[in-house]
């Protein structure tokens, strides 16, 4: 278990950095879930609910036992691959995800106002 980030940056900076990083995690699900509510495609529900899912994955790990848990340790045809945990997948492939479908996206008509 590593309990910092990314190939453990911040490892040692004390008992606070779950809470801190689990509240940070948080926050920006808070935000995700409101811009969940405002989805306009199916693809765009499907990728914030892989970075939801991952963050809270992550936020869970945190809290229950002080760092995130690095558990997919892939090995095949003479290579190995970084250990790294299904919540970090999601989060990346979510991402991923929203960011192509926001560059591939086609407007057919013109976008709504905040007021609309």
């Amino acid at each position: 278990m590593e309990p910092g980030v990314s190939f453990g940056v911040m490892n040692n900076d004390g008992p606070w950095n779950a809470w801190i990083l689990s509240g940070l995690a948080a926050g920006i699900t808070v935000f995700l879930l409101v811009w969940l509510r405002r989805a306009e495609t199916s693809l765009q529900v499907f990728a914030l609910g892989l970075v939801i899912g991952g963050a809270l994955g992550n936020v869970i790990d945190r809290v229950l036992y002080g760092a995130v848990v690095d558990f997919l340790d892939v090995h095949g045809f003479g290579y190995h691959w970084p250990a790294f945990n299904l919540a970090d997948a999601a989060i990346s492939t979510g991402a991923a995800l929203l960011i192509g479908e926001a560059l591939l996206r086609r407007d057919v008509g013109p976008r709504r106002s905040a007021g609309d």
